[in-house]
């Protein structure tokens, strides 16, 4: 029997926990989906029913028929494997004065379960606007027609993607921000601006399409969130990447009140690139352990010895870890590394916001333009924020406030000290 190591078993878990978040996530996306389409899978439902109904008893109840209308019950349908609550109008037929059951209502009495491939075909046909492959992905119950889904789909995305741009911002308490961007093709990305309140709740604050995460844009769109009311009279923790564009942005716009932390994963891949392929895990143990250390000169004693070693192997490689050296090193720097670590020394957050997203729209991969991209990615943001959970330690962001006003307001006096000598 093959031996297993520690370090073996260690990965076999880590990979195994992964994909059990990714199925989780899988499964929450699809019971999205499905919800998605339940409003469209209903209206449909009560169409083809009211014409079963008019055809047994005639357009307003017409006379000599031998079947009449009886008023209506409370009853049940299923659309996918979802049971929904409908009104069902009765039939009576006159000679026997019994009820003549509807054949559509009672071929729904069944759950259809839609499993994945089927989902997948409905919703990427919708996107694609190829809808003949949607509709016969759809049990034929649903009776959806293209032109009814198409129009439909798009009022309700389209007032998705509005109130996402318009949403008033002037009531979360926002203590942290995490900005990331999505590629979704070479020249498109849709940066996502994820908010933390005091109380650790995640919202979306806002989105906005671009070329690359471009400083005039990121500008404009951080004095967006300004504009709609997002409050910055006390500092608030900005957890980037490293990208250029939205860095900048962030020191003009919300200048120093923007307390900047790099992601140590990031940063730590970045330096990767750099070494040879042998010397690669060796340097990202050493350099996980280094930002894993509780205070803040413990955690530069050991990087500053990974900088004097890496300098031995490639002077490139230390330059990548110098670049924003000291904003991976913020958390420490306020002290707050033991109770906030985990769910601030990366954009870990705004990561997973992005993965949620992708299974709604990676597998489309013919955006028609910007606003059908927009919508979509609206759609999807407001079905998945109120999944999301609050952050780790989120008790102790009280004390993430203050210490960043006490950082803040050491670096003016630093600064004026500085101007005056």
């Amino acid at each position: 029997m093959a031996r297993v190591t520690k370090k073996g078993l260690r990965i076999k878990q880590q990979k195994a926990l992964e994909e059990l978040s990714e199925a989780e996530m899988q499964r929450e996306a699809r019971a999205a989906m499905i919800q998605e389409l339940i409003p469209l899978g209903l209206a449909a439902v009560n169409e083809e029913l009211q014409r079963e109904f008019e055809g047994l008893v005639g357009r307003k109840h017409a006379r000599g028929k031998p079947m009449g209308a009886w008023g209506s019950n409370p009853g049940s349908v299923y659309l996918g494997d979802q049971k929904v609550a409908i009104e069902v109008p009765r039939v009576r037929r006159r000679a026997t004065n019994t009820e003549v059951p509807l054949a559509m209502y009672e071929s729904l009495q069944n759950p259809r379960v839609i499993d994945g491939l089927v989902l997948n075909r409905v919703i990427n046909g919708i996107s694609l606007r190829k809808y003949a492959r949607a509709v016969t992905a759809i049990p034929e119950t649903f009776g959806i027609k293209a032109t009814s889904l198409s129009s439909r789909f798009k009022r309700a995305s389209s007032k998705k993607l509005a109130q996402m741009n318009e949403r008033d911002l002037s009531s979360y308490d926002i203590v942290a921000i995490f900005l990331d961007g999505k590629h979704f093709s070479t020249d498109h990305e849709i940066v996502v601006a994820l908010g933390v309140t005091l109380g650790g709740e995640k919202i979306i604050l806002g989105m906005i399409e671009t070329s690359t995460e471009n400083y005039a844009i990121c500008r404009d769109f951080l004095n967006g969130l300004l504009a709609r009311g997002l409050d910055i009279t006390d500092p608030i923790l900005c957890v980037i990447d490293g990208g250029k564009g939205i860095r900048k942005a962030l020191d003009v716009v919300f200048r120093e009140q923007a307390v900047i932390g790099r992601c140590q994963w990031h940063k730590r891949e970045n330096v990767m690139e750099y070494l040879p392929k042998g010397r690669r895990e060796e340097y990202r143990s050493r350099l996980q352990n280094a930002y894993d250390q509780k205070t803040e000169d413990g955690a530069r004693k050991q990087l500053n010895a990974i900088k004097r070693d890496l300098a031995l192997i490639n002077q490139s490689a230390v330059n990548s870890l110098e670049e924003g050296f000291e904003e991976t090193l913020i958390l420490h720097k306020l002290e707050m590394f033991e109770k906030l670590g985990t769910s601030f020394k990366t954009t870990n957050c705004i990561e997973n916001v992005n993965r949620q997203l992708g299974i709604y729209t990676d597998r489309i991969c013919d955006w028609k333009n910007s606003h059908q991209r927009q919508r979509w990615v609206a759609t999807a943001l407001w079905e998945i924020e109120p999944r999301l959970r609050k952050v780790k330690g989120f008790e102790h962001l009280a004390e993430l406030r203050e210490a960043m006003q006490r950082y803040v307001a050491q670096k003016k006096k630093n600064l004026e000290l500085k101007e005056a000598a």
